[in-house]
């Protein structure tokens, strides 16, 4: 799913009970905590963060394979090991049965690990490609090659998806929103503080242009940064991006054409094979028309070799050793600090499982990642952890529903309205109930780049087949292989297999230390539905303001609370988190923790908490919810969360929330003179 409102963790996971860890986890003592990790010498309320991790911040060292280390990175390495042990027995299993979806992953897998033949072919995977880039004479062509790259190698200057139409949630939409730029964010063409980047920016599109043998490489590759430079110049930021009212704008194929002239959109849409489309959702309205005359203005030699940039560079992981070399360096180094390649098999799991596209610098794109999906499940989704996670669901719901009623800000009109929609949720756990079919899709362990190509193929194909339909009620957008979880359009709340496993979830760990984890996650993905961008959704899920001025205006009120606390924190030296960005997921957090807390309390029925470890309850929750989010980074990767990410960076997701809860600071005994103390009064109080 494509909206904003559809956020994920990135990672949050909970640190279980020692009895249901594998041999190579930490031990944890009853508490369900490490306890190793406190750093006793930070007061609770001056760095909570800290206190609960400072001791573990201080020996852990970043891998050289990574850009940060983080108590999920430990869980994905597990599920890499996973996925690899999958990975080479179906690729054992590949030559006695290559027409299964067995077989077919093992294939995939072992044509990327062969490297000796991606080194002996070069560039040629690509020939046919970029021999017809070349032969591009005109914009209309070239429009439809961008169309073609919604299920090839390549980009474009708009970015097609289907969603659910948020004004008939009935069936689906096609969007379109603003594309054209290979670095992260807008700001690091505009931003004198990321010169540097832009620098090395010029620097590899030159190199990728000479790997291909591009005419004029470096005359062309001044263009490239140049033309980018334009687009960031009037696009919108990724803040006004998250104005739901502002990005739907309905347009039918005539209209469009006149409000955005200069570039051909039928040629566009019948490459995209939407040509059948009569309506579109335009998302960043005012910045379309500017976009589309730069297209118009720019020289046809320029708009080629952009596109053959951008054919190489997504293409470049899968090709020879130079081309991936070039990659890792500018996109892994030198945007995320990564200091080392990881190992070839980590690599080729990315390429064939996707799974946690946001471990790895490039999206995923063209992978059997459904089909691996099922594969997985078959071996490390046991069906107890299914019901549990979902026992627990219900508890955060009710939790949820009981805030709602009580809360003394909302008029009973509203409330109304906010109790029906808590109520049409669903909770999805471990898989989706649909296997995705790859009978057709063609893979060779022989063709790593026309494996890519097919698998991506077949992924666009599948959502352009169900365009004219209704709404798949049951669709998932994450793998079940992916240690995330997030709250959908369809107003569901999905939690995938990965993220509900030892030592993620376990149901027999400490009930504090549970809620504090994953209940945090569920809580934080329900009050997705009711932040900033999800209230403006109704029971239905359609765009409509169901609120009462009065209430309207007392959600903003305290959400700019919420907004200037974050605004002040800096999390690397001259960098502030964007409480425009991040605002839904702060919301999210601080929801996340109070349901959870509740939920906690409601567990116990009235009885007091045991003592564990010399840890009441509360501090156990809290304590928890710490460590969940434990984890460091070089500068350079926060900076590149703080400028494109909706997420704080975890220190604040942690700290952000917590000084807003009541129960924290009588668990720690805050003070007014501790740096985290807020008065009462100045407490954000939302959901």
């Amino acid at each position: 799913m494509r909206w904003a409102v559809v956020s994920c963790l990135i990672g949050a996971v909970l640190v279980a009970g020692a009895d249901t860890l594998a041999a190579d986890s930490p031990f944890y003592p009853p508490a369900g905590l490490d306890m190793s990790a406190f750093d006793p010498g930070t007061r609770p309320g001056d760095d909570f963060f800290q206190h609960v991790n400072g001791a573990w911040l201080a020996r852990t060292v970043i891998p050289p394979d990574k850009a940060s280390i983080t108590e999920a990175q430990m869980v994905r390495d597990r599920i890499e090991t996973q996925l690899h042990e999958l990975l080479e027995s179906a690729a054992a299993h590949a030559s006695r049965r290559p027409g299964d979806l067995e077989g077919k992953a093992g294939a995939f897998y072992q044509a990327f690990m062969d490297e000796s033949r991606r080194d002996a072919l070069g560039a040629r995977p690509l020939a046919a490609e970029l021999a017809a880039i070349r032969r591009s004479r005109s914009r209309t062509e070239l429009a439809r090659w961008m169309g073609r790259s919604t299920a090839d190698f390549g980009s474009s200057f708009f970015q097609p998806s289907f969603d659910v139409d948020l004004k008939d949630t009935e069936h689906y939409a096609l969007y379109l929103t603003q594309a054209g730029l290979t670095l992260p964010d807008r700001d690091y063409y505009l931003e004198p503080s990321f010169a540097e980047q832009k620098k090395a920016f010029a620097a590899y599109v030159r190199q990728i242009l000479q790997l291909i043998r591009w005419p004029a490489a470096a005359e062309r590759s001044a263009e490239i940064v140049a033309l980018e430079s334009r687009i960031a110049e009037v696009s919108w930021s990724k803040a006004e991006q998250r104005d739901l009212l502002k990005v739907y704008n309905p347009y039918t194929i005539p209209e469009l054409e006149a409000a955005a002239p200069g570039f051909d959109w039928r040629s566009f849409l019948g490459g995209a094979g939407l040509g059948h489309l009569t309506r579109v959702v335009v998302n960043e309205k005012t910045a379309f028309p500017k976009i589309a005359a730069i297209f118009h203005d720019t020289p046809v030699p320029t708009l080629r070799a952009w596109a053959a940039f951008t054919s190489a560079d997504q293409a470049a992981p899968y090709l020879s050793q130079p081309f991936v070399a070039a990659h890792f360096a500018f996109h892994d180094h030198v945007l995320l600090g990564v200091k080392q390649r990881p190992a070839l098999w980590k690599e080729a799991i990315r390429a064939v499982a996707g799974g946690d596209c946001l471990a790895a610098a490039s999206a995923c794109f063209g992978t059997l990642d459904w089909g691996v999906g099922q594969l997985y499940v078959a071996r490390h989704f046991p069906p107890a952890s299914k019901a549990s996670a979902a026992a627990l669901a219900a508890e955060l719901v009710k939790a949820f529903r009981a805030r709602i009623e009580h809360l003394d800000w909302m008029t009973e009109a509203t409330r109304a309205e906010a109790l029906r929609k808590l109520d049409t949720y669903v909770i999805k756990v471990g898989y989706p109930d649909h296997p995705r079919d790859y009978s057709n899709v063609l893979i060779r362990n022989d063709d790593l780049i026309g494996d890519v190509r097919r698998a991506a193929q077949a992924d666009w194909s599948f959502y352009v087949a169900r365009s004219g339909g209704p709404v798949d009620k049951t669709d998932w957008t994450m793998t079940p292989q992916t240690l995330d979880a997030y709250n959908g359009s369809l107003r569901d709340i999905v939690f995938p297999a990965a993220i509900l496993q030892p030592p993620d979830f376990d149901p027999a760990a400490d009930p504090a230390v549970n809620y504090g984890g994953i209940g945090m996650i569920i809580g934080h993905e329900l009050t997705h539905g009711f932040d900033d961008q999800g209230r403006l959704l109704d029971v239905s899920g359609s765009l409509r303001n169901w609120w009462t001025d009065a209430d309207d205006r007392a959600f903003k009120e305290r959400a700019g609370i919420l907004g200037s606390q974050y605004a002040a924190f800096e999390p690397v030296p001259g960098v502030h988190i964007k409480p425009d960005l991040t605002m839904g997921e702060n919301i999210a957090d601080l929801g996340g923790v109070l349901i959870a807390l509740d939920a906690y309390h409601n567990s116990l029925h009235g009885s007091p908490a045991p003592v564990i470890d010399g840890l009441t309850g509360d501090q156990r929750f809290f304590c928890a919810l710490a460590q969940s989010w434990r984890g460091k980074a070089g500068e350079d990767y926060i900076r590149n969360q703080a400028t494109s990410d909706p997420h704080s960076y975890r220190k604040f997701r942690v700290n952000g929330p917590i000084r807003n809860v009541d129960a924290w600071y009588s668990a720690f005994e805050v003070q007014p003179t501790d740096k985290l103390y807020l008065p009462p009064d100045k407490r954000a109080r939302i959901w």
